[in-house]
C-alpha cells in the first residue's frame, strides 16, 4: 500500500488514468466491431463506412499510449484489405 504522500497521489492518478484507458479501450473495440459486423453482412458501402470511422479512433488510441503503432497499422491495413475484397 502506498505510504507516502507522492505514493498515494500516483495511486489516484493511476486509479483516474485507468479508467479512462478503459473506456476509450473499450470504444475502440466498438468502433472494430461495427467494422466486422459490416464485412459479415456483405455490404460493402457500409464496411467502408465503418472502416473510415475506425480510423481516427485507432490512430487516436496509439497517440495516447492505449495501442503501438505497429498493432494500429496492421489492424488497419488487414481490414481495408477485407473491405476491398467486398463485393
Amino acid at each position: 500500500m502506498a505510504n507516502s504522500p507522492q505514493a498515494k497521489k500516483r495511486a489516484r492518478q493511476n486509479e483516474r488514468r485507468y479508467e479512462i484507458n478503459k473506456a476509450r479501450r473499450s470504444r475502440i473495440r466498438t468502433y472494430l466491431r461495427k467494422v466486422e459486423e459490416a464485412i459479415e453482412s456483405g455490404d460493402k458501402d457500409a464496411a467502408s463506412a465503418a472502416l473510415r470511422d475506425a480510423q481516427p479512433e485507432l490512430m487516436r488510441g496509439v497517440t495516447k499510449g492505449i495501442l503501438h503503432k505497429n498493432t494500429v497499422a496492421r489492424k488497419i491495413s488487414r481490414l481495408s484489405a477485407r473491405v476491398k475484397s467486398l463485393g
